[in-house]
């Protein structure tokens, strides 16, 4: 099995697609990590932080939701949530590419 920083780091920018395409930040790690977990070194821990993390973030979006029509508190949660997709991805690749093990705040582990 052989280390790719570099694909780990692809792997959590690849998130970043939402600002382009709808789906695609989630589809593109889904794909990467269904490939490359048995071959890349750190692709299975990175793969199911990055999962765990959108779905949760998802999750998030939709309770959001509710909030903004009953307390306009969703509006400052879709500000927060905008700020998590877009900072955590780019932390996450450095981190990738240092070595280090990801880290999502918030996230729910749905996949072990």
């Amino acid at each position: 099995m052989q280390r790719n920083k570099e694909l780990l780091a692809i792997t959590h920018l690849s998130q970043l697609l939402d600002l382009v395409t709808v789906i695609g930040g989630f589809v593109a790690p889904l794909i990467i990590w269904m490939v490359k977990k048995d071959e890349v070194e750190g692709m299975d821990e990175h793969g199911k932080a990055i999962l765990n993390f959108r779905i949760s973030m998802f999750i998030y979006a939709l309770l959001c939701i509710p909030l903004i029509l009953f307390f306009g508190l969703g509006i400052l949660g879709f500000i927060l949530l905008g700020i998590f997709y877009f900072i955590f991805p780019i932390i996450n690749a450095i981190k990738a590419t240092n070595n280090e093990a990801p880290n999502y705040p918030f996230s729910i582990q749905f996949i072990e």
